[in-house]
């Protein structure tokens, strides 16, 4: 199977691709299949449509059997092409944005089949066939595994202080940076400090979820946000607003919380909790008995595949 995987261009990043695009590509070559990748450099709908000239010079390159697009614009440029068939798959905010979700519409009447990371974000997008709900897998590695004190000195922050790591950085917008702030202002606790999730690389990421006593989400939206899943399987306990599919994630796993509001009082409430939650979650149990492992992941992805080529 012979598969060109169609995503944005990322600058600064490994491979020019979003980790959890690379990784799933990662665990496709694992898996057996043979694959590419067609980066998108263009910029807004313009850009981007200017890009089929090259995207079908790269398939005459390789040859495909199938297409594997990554959000919604990228799937509406791979389908200008009717040759080879076209999966796409929607990650939240191209259904969530009310600019974007037109040109995810056309790219899913148009695609051979649609696959939607969350429950919410299905039910938005109101795909009436040809569709599946498949959240994005993450790579488990015994790097996650790491105790709290260890990461703590390996990432040079204090025994002492009571750390809850951001989903984001603090300048994006759609985290909601403002209200976790507030969260851990209603605390009235100078111990605690909150880290801003930027600038880090991926090992250094795992060091910081193993590392901090919570993890705290308050974004606007979402689609199946992957730091959910990988501050799981690092047993990070964890805060959130009911946002993508958090609560179906977390559900049942003890020191995880989603709040019913958006309100600073109940989160700083569930936060306390978590944070005096001892150990490590069960988080890791559950993203493997949900099949949230890449190598899981890619199996299904495969199977979809034979199943349009």
């Amino acid at each position: 199977m012979r598969v060109l995987v169609v995503c944005s261009h990322k600058n600064g990043l490994e491979g020019n691709m979003a980790p959890f695009v690379r990784e799933q590509v990662d665990a496709l070559r694992a898996s057996g299949a043979d694959c590419e990748a067609f980066l998108v450099k263009g910029k807004g709908t313009a850009g981007y449509l200017r890009q089929l000239k090259p995207l079908k010079a790269k398939m005459m390159e390789f040859c495909p059997d199938i297409i594997h697009a990554h959000f919604g614009l990228s799937g509406l440029l791979a389908n200008l092409q009717r040759r080879i068939p076209v999966v796409t798959t929607y990650h939240g905010s191209d259904i969530n944005d009310s600019k974007a979700l037109p040109f995810s519409k056309m790219a899913m009447r148009l695609s051979a089949w649609n696959i939607f990371v969350s429950r919410k974000t299905m039910e938005t997008a109101r795909s009436k066939k040809r569709h599946s709900l498949l959240p994005c897998g993450i790579d488990l590695s015994d790097l996650q595994l790491t105790e709290r004190q260890e990461a703590r000195q390996r990432m040079k922050l204090s025994p002492e202080r009571k750390y809850v790591l951001f989903a984001g950085a603090f300048g994006n917008a759609v985290k909601n940076a403002p209200l976790a702030k507030e969260t851990v202002v209603r605390l009235h606790d100078e111990n605690v400090e909150l880290l801003e999730l930027k600038g880090y690389s991926r090992e250094e990421v795992t060091l910081l979820m193993c590392a901090a006593d919570a993890f705290l989400m308050t974004s606007h939206t979402e689609g199946s946000p992957q730091v959910i899943k990988e501050a799981m399987a690092c047993g990070c306990p964890i805060v959130s607003v009911d946002v993508g599919d958090v609560r179906e994630r977390t559900e049942g796993v003890e020191g995880c919380f989603v709040a019913q509001t958006r309100n600073a009082d109940e989160l700083a409430g569930l936060l306390q909790k978590a944070l005096a939650f001892e150990g490590k979650t069960k988080g890791r149990e559950r993203i493997v008995a949900d099949g949230l492992d890449n190598r899981l992941v890619a199996e299904k992805l495969v199977e979809i595949y034979e199943k349009v080529s």
